[in-house]
């Protein structure tokens, strides 16, 4: 993996990235000159219609997908240079993922479930299982560690989600649409956790959303359209005043 380009205190620096779907006269684009810079330790939301390239952008700032045009370095690295078996290294190592579908393993335990991304690092069970046990713990499953995926409700499988995340200690989390799969009290437990848990001073959070009512957590508020930012307001992130309950 290349040397860091950068040690400033800007986590995700987006310079002119242009993407193109199709090719000829069937050519979509959905990104159109984006730029945007975010730094360590802010919970970014990025909001935005459907179709307007929010998805497409957290994909490349992720690593998972490359631009058409334009310059991308996140924690310091120039991901557009990094050939992929890097970028696959460079996701594994730094970058952490949560869907609104939880994407949970249905024949594994909660903990297993969450330990998942240690051991494909090469962590052994026996410390990547106390490590994800600990993790879910921190989010109030602490008595839910042994239960399968359809034995939790669907904010308990999300919790297991964000262990999933966040137990390698990522300094990129991407969250797509968090709370959509959720009732309102889940989602805004969820919200909350993602706010007192996983914005840390050495890490980013961007959340994509069309949840209004998550808008309260945003350190600051990106808007999309048609292919670009239009807009960046100031948030007024809080957090959650005691512990998560066991039982949501």
């Amino acid at each position: 993996m290349p040397i860091a380009t950068s040690t400033t205190a800007t986590a995700v620096r987006v310079r002119g990235v242009t993407r193109d779907f199709g090719e000829g006269d069937a050519v979509a684009r959905a990104l159109r000159g984006v730029d945007l810079d975010i730094p360590h330790g802010e919970l970014l939301m990025l909001v935005g219609p459907s179709g307007c390239g929010k998805t497409t952008l957290v994909s490349i700032i992720a690593g998972t997908l490359q631009p058409t045009d334009g310059d991308v370095e996140v924690l310091g690295h120039d991901l557009v240079a990094l050939r992929p078996a890097a970028r696959v290294k460079f996701r594994r190592e730094n970058v952490g993922f949560i869907f609104q579908s939880f994407n949970l393993l249905p024949a594994l335990t909660a903990v297993e479930n969450a330990a998942v991304p240690l051991i494909i690092a090469g962590v052994s069970r026996a410390r990547a299982l106390p490590q994800a046990a600990a993790m879910l713990d921190r989010l109030g499953l602490g008595n839910r560690l042994t239960n399968l995926p359809s034995e939790l409700s669907g904010g308990q499988q999300q919790r297991v989600a964000i262990a999933r995340a966040l137990v390698h200690e990522p300094r990129l989390l991407v969250c797509d649409e968090p709370t959509s799969a959720l009732d309102a009290e889940n989602g805004r437990i969820t919200m909350e956790l993602i706010a007192r848990i996983a914005v840390q001073p050495d890490r980013a959070v961007i959340v994509v959303t069309h949840d209004q009512r998550a808008y309260a957590y945003a350190d600051r508020i990106a808007m999309m359209e048609d292919g670009r930012i239009v807009s960046v307001e100031k948030g007024t992130r809080r957090t959650a005043i005691g512990p998560p309950s066991q039982a949501s």
